[in-house]
């Protein structure tokens, strides 16, 4: 079992930035073989989100986003990270970090993923 670990999160006002990174300290092989990357988002009482999807080094945006996340993995620091710019109050959310090694053709579908993160809370204030 792979236990994913965000981190990053935090408060800032509209128009700040924020990274999270995601890693699994945990694993030894660490996040090496998880070759499908994403992170969601979930407000109370909303489906978790699709945000930013890396598929083997294709990565993919919710129209929400574009622009200004990015979503990136450092296989050196079995990292994954993601920057978070210009921030809007309705930014503000759990994220959670998801992985798995398997291939699908939706990289926003949430059961696609095997492993999770305990999630980190990003509050964006206007």
């Amino acid at each position: 079992q792979v236990q994913l670990v965000e981190s990053g999160g935090g408060s800032v006002q509209a128009g700040g930035s924020l990274r999270l990174s995601c890693t699994a300290p945990g694993h030894a092989d660490g996040l090496t073989y998880m070759y499908y990357m994403a992170w969601f988002r979930q407000t109370p009482g909303k489906e978790r989100e699709g945000v930013a999807a890396d598929e083997d080094g294709t990565t993919t945006y919710a129209d929400s986003v574009k622009g200004r996340f990015t979503i990136s993995k450092d296989n050196a620091k079995n990292t994954l990270y993601l920057q978070m710019n210009n921030l809007k109050p309705e930014d503000t959310a759990t994220y959670y970090c998801a992985a798995d090694p398997g291939a699908d053709n939706d990289p926003f579908n949430p059961e696609r993923y095997t492993y999770w993160g305990q999630g980190t809370q990003v509050t964006v204030s206007s």
